[in-house]
């Protein structure tokens, strides 16, 4: 005989945010491709946008703003000089923060090159290449071995995989201006070998469906069309093929390295993880953090290989996929922290700059994005970077209204959903998000049918997020605390039910990766009465949940107020655990 339990929750709160998402598509303009067989740089700048770009400074402010501040930032690390260490250390550490400094530095210097044309720039990134070049064929793997793939100047080869995609980009702008001799020297001796070494000698690493292969992916691919290597951008592309790889092989934070249909290389990576919303299965902390790859590397292919549409690929889903992650927001711009999301990230990152600046500038020039451009109040340093300048110099933008949706997840979409009821009036803005997706990879929770509340940016009914700190040496590098694994992760830490003290698919990694919620009812139609309502079988053999969500404004309360039915079916006698944590007003 079956026990049904139901759990009823009644929130008074604050008023909440409407928002208009344009589902309109448009594939990118052929004026937007430049230089595909050109010289150099033809990558993120072309010789086409450096000189459009030279046309207009001093007459767009936000461009002209963001330039001065980069080159004070280069002149400052120009003056310093050059410090290539020894690696040694981990996330937080010395020889760490100093490579990342100067692939950081070297990116902007050779972008300052292409635009003022002052070849100091130009030696800064040249006699930078030229230590590295020298110091990478001395080195074994990193000394930390914390990692699953163990990079050389860093200590998981995320971090080097960093370095060169930034670092393309520099080697782009200063090629033509080298010397063929060091451009060949470079290539033959520092970065094929790397690029070898990040993919054929990790293939763990490169040929996994993840956010750190996404990275890999686009790192190998960014180096090979700078040195016009077919070979490096095909393996990046699609990935190794004929490698062994243990099917059952986990990374750090235990989930699987193998796909289990094989799949590898960027358009995996595109196919996969995305659902045809945008939604990104690993979440929006990890979306966030991705999505510089994915844009920048399309925004390169777009330029030097405009044949593959790349932003037709999957109907458009990376410019769907920048919508999706602006809407994973709360009313300050912070991301949800779903999964292992660390709180407090929000778009105003400067990854995100470029992530908004080429949706703008590749998609249909929505001036919904420019809105955010605004508040960002940095952009791009190229053709993307000038024509978001130009639109909000032309008081072009529109406010970029949040509003409610549901976001499906699974490369199909037929894996669960995100959904996110909004209601706003002058005052106050309101959020109510449910999670009924797939487990998200090897960063997901164990938190069927949870929900988070938010009042104007702020958590009232908290999503717990990672635990973790964050690149501090001294605190294991950064890394994720054991806490993460024995309680952050666990159903108890969410807004859910638990039975008999035991979480969600019995913490199987396995299991919960078989499985997902699904989809029951979203309808947002009517402003005043907004539903939401997913179902969840496979958490407890033999248990079924169903939660159903409401937020309500009505003419007696100044405020919506929440309504939260959550039914229970057991085929046995159970203890259910249902815990919701409360923060704010």
């Amino acid at each position: 005989m079956k026990n049904h339990l139901i759990f009823s929750f009644l929130a008074i709160v604050f008023l909440f945010s409407n928002f208009s998402c344009k589902e309109e598509r448009s594939s990118v303009s052929e004026s937007n491709t430049a230089n595909q067989n050109g010289s150099h740089p033809n990558l993120i700048l072309t010789q086409n946008s450096v000189s459009k770009i030279k046309s207009q400074l001093g007459n767009v402010p936000v461009f002209d703003a963001t330039l001065a501040a980069v080159k004070q930032d280069v002149d400052l690390a120009i003056k310093a000089g050059i410090d290539v260490p020894i690696p040694k250390d981990m996330a937080g550490g010395y020889t760490h923060t100093q490579h990342t400094l100067n692939y950081k530095n070297m990116q902007k210097a050779g972008v300052l090159f292409q635009l003022l044309e002052d070849e100091k720039y130009a030696i800064y990134v040249r006699d930078m290449l030229l230590e590295y070049a020298k110091l990478y064929p001395t080195l074994n793997r990193h000394p930390q071995e914390r990692s699953y793939a163990r990079g050389k100047f860093f200590w998981q080869c995320l971090n080097d995989s960093n370095w060169l995609t930034y670092t393309s980009q520099a080697y782009d702008c200063i090629y033509d201006w080298l010397p063929k001799e060091q451009s060949d020297y470079l290539n033959k001796s520092f970065f094929r070998p790397y690029a070898d070494f990040l993919s054929i000698e990790t293939p763990k690493y490169f040929n996994r469906i993840h956010n750190h292969s996404t990275w890999g992916n686009v790192s190998v691919g960014m180096i090979g069309l700078v040195m016009d290597d077919d070979e490096l951008v095909n393996r990046a592309l699609y990935g190794l093929k004929n490698i062994d790889i243990d099917n059952n092989a986990l990374d750090n934070d235990g989930g699987y390295i193998y796909d289990k249909d094989g799949k590898a290389g960027f358009l995996s990576n595109l196919d996969s993880p995305f659902s045809p919303d945008g939604f990104y299965t690993e979440g929006p902390y990890y979306q966030r953090y991705a999505m510089y790859p994915f844009m920048i590397f399309a925004e390169a292919l777009q330029n030097k290989k405009p044949e593959l549409k790349i932003f037709e690929y999957k109907d458009g889903v990376l410019l769907k996929a920048v919508d999706a992650l602006l809407n994973l927001t709360d009313a300050n711009g912070e991301f949800f922290p779903l999964n292992d999301g660390q709180k407090g990230m929000s778009y105003f990152t400067s990854s995100l700059v470029s992530v908004v600046d080429i949706a703008y500038h590749y998609g249909n020039q929505k001036p919904e994005l420019l809105s955010v451009a605004k508040a960002q109040n940095a952009v791009q340093l190229n053709a993307a970077g000038l024509d978001v300048a130009i639109g909000l110099r032309d008081g072009k933008e529109k406010p970029f209204i949040k509003k409610s949706m549901e976001l499906t997840d699974g490369a199909k979409g037929d894996e669960g959903a995100v959904g996110i009821l909004r209601y706003n009036d002058d005052n106050n803005t309101v959020g109510l998000v449910m999670k009924y997706t797939g487990q998200g990879l090897s960063h997901g929770h164990y938190d069927k049918l949870s929900f988070s509340l938010y009042e104007d940016g702020e958590e009232v009914i908290q999503d717990y997020g990672l635990s973790r700190f964050v690149n501090v040496e001294q605190k294991n590098g950064g890394g994720y605390l054991k806490e993460n694994k024995t309680f952050a992760k666990h159903t108890i830490a969410h807004n859910t039910v638990t039975q008999n003290e035991t979480s969600h698919f019995n913490y199987d990694f396995a299991v919960g990766s078989n499985n997902h919620s699904e989809k029951y009812l979203f309808d947002a139609s009517n402003p005043n009465v907004q539903i939401m309502s997913a179902k969840e079988t496979n958490a407890y053999p033999g248990t079924n949940f169903h939660r159903t969500m409401l937020l309500i404004k009505d003419a007696e309360h100044k405020k919506p107020y929440v309504l939260d039915l959550f039914k229970v079916s057991s085929e046995k006698k159970t203890n259910m655990t249902f815990r919701i944590i409360i923060l704010g007003k």
